[in-house]
């Protein structure tokens, strides 16, 4: 059998497995299923007491939720739930025994105020106490295991012994382009010949008061509270924010030569990956646009396409005010006059923006687009941004034919990440 390589005499990089948990259930094919029918997973946030605070509305993952959880367990249980879907259908290696390295996008860890009262009330009110002492503490069952979950490292150690991956695990956030990050570390680990299988999952369940109190104060957050699955409303004059949500996505990377021969199914192939800092400001992108207008084009010449090659954009579009204005900047750029025959649709106008799971979401998302030849709505889309003339593919799903999908990460502090995924080589 020839070897197959891409346009650039890399190994090519196929998807032979994935898994994905949102606000709108459990499961790729439920998900899915829910995407295309334009259903919205925003709800009234009913996990912890909102009384005072700007947002009441989050798409949070109640399903998975057990009353007591934090944050950080949260995210390792969405991120346990996709990674084994991804691997189940790949039916790659054996349970417990992954043939190879693992790649964890995960939202920062810090103490919550449930364990700092915890850590307050056994301190004593105002004294002075020793680290030492707050070690020996922490671990007491009123501490909900917090402070051994969140010591560095833990949560990819923990996730690489469950899953069996191969050497040390590498965990990541580069904010809302984290879980595409993920993937490209896989993609180019596979490429430069290191490995024949990778996995990479996003996962992200940080739906806490103090998230959605940060957030606010960056005046980040749709107020639409009245209406939560109305309320995110990517490209559209009236968008007011982005809303806070939950999720995770698992992709398993293979060397296509690998997976062929072991009779595996091929669901995708990421082509190539771009990526380009800003640096412009904390949270604002650069004005200009350069920074995002050259990460996609970075990633269309790693992959060896041009824009007219691109059937889809699956747009970051988050459904703020500045972003999805950058992102029309950015596309009408770089595609010029075929932006016109391009569907780019935002699948957080459902979801909600899970942010660090979001670019993994995103490009599972894609690769069943290109499987099904269906893309998934812009819902909530009934005010139209005369300066932002695009095919947002608006309210329903749309069938058609996608061969190349380009999938937007844009996070904030300029960290951007776009990924080209295509259908199985002819």
């Amino acid at each position: 059998m020839a070897t197959r390589r891409d346009k650039k005499g890399r190994p090519v990089v196929a998807i032979t497995g994935m898994g994905m948990v949102t606000p709108l259930g459990t499961g790729k094919q439920d998900n899915w299923k829910r995407l295309t029918a334009g259903e919205s997973g925003i709800r009234t946030i009913s996990r912890f007491a909102t009384d005072g605070l700007r947002t009441t509305i989050a798409g949070a993952v109640d399903h998975e939720f057990e009353e007591g959880m934090h944050s950080a367990a949260l995210s390792e249980k969405l991120a346990r739930i996709a990674g084994t879907e991804a691997i189940a259908e790949s039916g790659i290696g054996s349970k417990g025994d992954f043939p190879g390295p693992f790649f964890l996008a995960f939202p920062p860890i810090e103490i919550e105020w449930a364990q700092r009262f915890a850590i307050a009330a056994v301190s004593g009110a105002n004294d002075v106490v020793e680290y030492s002492d707050l070690v020996r503490v922490a671990p007491r069952p009123e501490f909900g295991g917090f402070y051994e979950q969140c010591k560095y490292g833990v949560v990819p150690d923990t996730l690489a012994e469950y899953f069996g991956t191969k050497g040390s695990p590498i965990s990541l956030t580069t904010a809302c382009a984290s879980g595409a990050t993920a993937i490209q570390l896989g993609l180019e680990a596979i490429q430069r010949g290191e490995c024949q299988a990778a996995l990479a999952i996003g996962a992200d369940g940080s739906i806490t008061a103090e998230s959605v109190v940060r957030f606010s104060l960056l005046s980040a957050l749709s107020t639409n509270n009245a209406s939560p699955q109305g309320a995110s409303r990517p490209f559209s004059k009236n968008r007011d924010g982005f809303v806070l949500a939950e999720g995770a996505a698992a992709l398993v990377l293979e060397d296509y030569d690998h997976a062929v021969a072991r009779g595996a199914k091929i669901l995708g192939i990421v082509e190539g990956v771009g990526e380009k800092a800003d640096n412009f400001h904390r949270t604002r992108s650069s004005p200009d646009g350069k920074p995002v207008i050259s990460c996609m084009r970075n990633a269309l010449s790693d992959a060896g396409v041009t824009p007219a090659d691109v059937d889809y954009i699956n747009a970051h579009g988050t459904s703020t005010p500045e972003n999805d204005k950058m992102e029309y900047l950015g596309v009408s750029t770089v595609f010029g006059e075929h932006l016109k025959n391009i569907p780019i649709s935002s699948n957080k106008s459902m979801v909600g923006h899970t942010l660090t799971a979001a670019g993994a979401i995103e490009a599972v998302v894609s690769a069943m687009t290109i499987l099904n030849q269906r893309i998934p709505p812009t819902i909530n889309y009934e005010v139209p941004d005369p300066g932002i003339p695009l095919d947002v593919v608006p309210n329903k799903a749309r069938d058609a034919k996608v061969r190349r999908v380009i999938s937007n990460s844009f996070g904030f502090g300029g960290q951007n990440t776009c990924l080209v995924l295509t259908g199985e080589p002819n």
